[in-house]
């Protein structure tokens, strides 16, 4: 995820993130693990919040998963699921319908996070689950996420943050210049940006996940088959020489332990509100609009 100001290097590829996430969709689910456990947790929160919407934004739907599982939580709301990849698309519309017979509420659209195909205001609660890192420029995101939501409704989203495979990014620095994984946004960045938007009340945490593998190839193989490679303007547009992959690797062992190799992700929660219309009012007239940020905390687990 970058911004505008970035270095274009990190600038992310739309065309080649839409045909990853394309190629990834039939097999996506088999391996979705952090994101099947990130979702779930993520549906937990709302257990918390006093909400019924009539009208729901899946953002970055992917297959579908947690678009099911709103509507089983919202019986009485339309659901509209928006992806970037048209076969991520595909595979939602084919689960649901093995799992359901009342999707005739459910919509599919294909689109952008940072162009939302909805009118103003038309949407109570956006639900996004590890999507915004795939967005360029995140302020425009979150202006985007802000302009659909009516007064009062409520933004819900996960993104990774800067020590997601950290591991993996230090051990290509020894092999070559080239990026080879995204950039991330920080916990904190987020929150400045949350608040540069003004939606109010924003509250954030973090979480550390660990995954493993027996070598690093098994890691390579999972991030393609998710969808997840490198498509940053900096990276190689060559063939990884053996010289190259044998230097990463290599670097890579220092991590090892236990005979597995660490993967880390470090995942943000974040979820925030749409100001009332009273406070928008405000706010477009150049009045001043409060905006805590907290009950930040940062959990690890591994």
């Amino acid at each position: 995820m970058t911004d505008a100001s970035a270095s274009d290097a990190f600038w992310l590829d739309k065309q080649q993130v839409r045909a990853a996430f394309d190629r990834a969709a039939p097999t996506y689910d088999d391996i979705a693990l952090l994101q099947r456990e990130v979702g779930e947790r993520m549906l937990q929160r709302l257990d918390l919040v006093k909400l019924d919407p009539a009208i729901i934004a899946d953002v970055g739907a992917g297959t579908g998963r947690f678009s099911a599982a709103l509507a089983k939580r919202y019986k009485n709301s339309r659901i509209i699921a928006l992806d970037i990849a048209p076969g991520m698309l595909a595979e939602a519309r084919r689960r649901d319908s093995l799992i359901a017979r009342w999707f005739p509420r459910k919509h599919y659209l294909c689109g952008d996070a940072e162009a939302l195909p909805f009118a103003d205001h038309s949407i109570d609660l956006l639900f996004s689950n590890l999507t915004v890192q795939w967005c360029n420029d995140f302020d425009r995101t979150l202006a985007e996420f802000r302009r659909v939501l009516k007064p009062g409704g409520l933004l819900m989203f996960t993104t990774l943050g800067p020590d997601t495979l950290k591991e993996l990014r230090q051990s290509w620095a020894h092999a070559d210049a080239h990026n080879h994984v995204n950039a991330f946004y920080d916990m904190h960045d987020i929150g400045d940006a949350l608040m540069r938007a003004r939606l109010t009340t924003p509250v954030m945490d973090v979480e550390d996940f660990t995954l493993t593998y027996p070598d690093v190839m098994h890691l390579m193989r999972d991030l393609k088959a998710l969808g997840g490679h490198n498509v940053t303007a900096g990276r190689s547009h060559g063939l990884t020489g053996p010289r190259r992959l044998t230097a990463m690797t290599a670097a890579y062992e220092q991590f090892r332990r236990d005979g597995q190799l660490p993967a880390t992700y470090e995942v943000i929660y974040g979820h925030a509100w749409a100001p009332m219309a009273s406070s928008a009012k405000a706010a477009t007239a150049g009045g001043d609009v409060q905006i805590p940020l907290s009950q930040i905390g940062r959990a690890r687990r591994e």
